[in-house]
């Protein structure tokens, strides 16, 4: 047994699980397979971040080293990364400039793994998931699909965030870094910072017995768990190379089968309405809801020894932190998540109400 050495850029929810993987404190019943030849190492673990995430302290104390600073200082680069690691875990990498920070150590690094995303795949008609009007792909997309071109613009905007994501792979790509690209999709995992089931959770616990869902649920927006992420980070680190790979769970789930998973975990049954598109375009929307399927090949990454995840047990240490979160926090305050305007109008129940009170008027008619 050796002790190999790692870097993670970020405590968040990927940057957390990475950690939890490498450390042996996973639950491998929800995170899918560790490396082929079962990776005894022992790890050493650095997790970089500007400030401690919520699950700092937990990491901690399982072995972990928190690094207060800023993963855009150099000298701070310098100090992590030219002693020598054997897997450096990017999570904050964005941009170009982001990416060339890293260049310098491509003597020192064993195996890189940067977090893209799928949102710099494109369509025939160039629509990328960021795109006000939704792509149509004809099938499950892989790493050979159309990308987005690279591009320098506000990282943080509709066309920027992909643009800018994909200079920073081609720049790592065409170094000498042992760089390999992860492009998941819709993430979610314990500390992950928009945790999209509390859509679902909220209501749970606001005691909602109805919920509506738009096209019927029948939306598929792949999702990804961050354990899986972690999981596969691990076998990367024994396979180091150049390559491009998609990460998402074993299927697909609609956003129904989402909303059935957890509230079945939480023991709660919702009456369901599903919508057509007479319904008011407000009504039945949630974060997986998609005009037309997005689906991620991930034979690439199987092809290397990974086992993706199925979401229905994977989602359940994320919903637990939800409910724990929600239950912990006092009167006076919010869960750390709320400001996000991402959850603007979605627990909107009044105008819900009467839409559903009127939908179910004209049903029993």
């Amino acid at each position: 047994m050796s002790t190999r050495r790692a870097v993670i850029f970020g405590t968040g929810g990927i940057g957390s699980a990475v950690a939890r993987e490498l450390l042996g404190t996973v639950d491998a019943s929800t995170a899918g397979s560790r490396s082929p030849d079962g990776d005894s190492d022992d790890w050493t673990v650095e997790i970089v971040a500007r400030h401690a995430s919520l699950g700092s302290a937990e990491l901690e104390r399982a072995g972990a080293t928190f690094v207060g600073g800023d993963r855009r200082d150099t000298a701070l680069l310098r100090e992590l990364l030219r002693p020598g690691a054997d897997l450096v875990v990017d999570t904050v990498c964005a941009t170009r400039g982001d990416a060339a920070q890293l260049l310098p150590y491509a003597g020192d690094v064993g195996s890189l793994v940067m977090i893209s995303s799928k949102a710099v795949y494109i369509d025939e008609q160039g629509r990328h998931a960021n795109s006000v009007d939704k792509p149509v792909f004809a099938g499950p997309i892989t790493e050979l699909q159309p990308t987005v071109h690279a591009g320098d613009g506000d990282p943080t905007g509709r066309d920027g965030y992909s643009a800018n994501k994909v200079a920073a792979e081609e720049l790592l790509l065409d170094s000498d870094l042992p760089t390999t690209v992860l492009r998941p999709s819709k993430v979610y995992g314990v500390g992950i910072g928009r945790p999209r089931e509390w859509f679902v959770v909220r209501r749970v616990l606001d005691g909602r017995e109805r919920i509506a869902l738009a096209d019927g649920g029948r939306g598929q927006d792949h999702t990804t768990a961050a354990a899986g992420i972690a999981s596969l980070a691990r076998i990367v680190a024994d396979q180091p190379g150049r390559r491009i790979l998609n990460v998402a769970d074993r299927s697909a789930p609609t956003a129904r089968d989402i909303v059935r998973s957890i509230a079945a975990h939480l023991d709660h049954r919702f009456e369901e309405f599903l919508l057509d598109e007479t319904a008011p375009a407000f009504l039945g929307l949630t974060p997986w809801s998609a005009p037309h399927p997005f689906i991620l090949d991930t034979a690439a990454a199987e092809a290397l020894g990974w086992n993706p995840p199925q979401y229905e047990q994977a989602v359940r240490p994320e919903l637990d932190w939800l409910v724990e979160t929600a239950r912990s926090t006092p009167a006076s305050r919010d869960v750390p998540w709320a400001s996000d305007p991402f959850w603007d109008r979605l627990f909107d129940y009044g105008p819900e109400d009467a839409a559903l009170t009127l939908l179910a008027l004209q049903q029993s008619a």
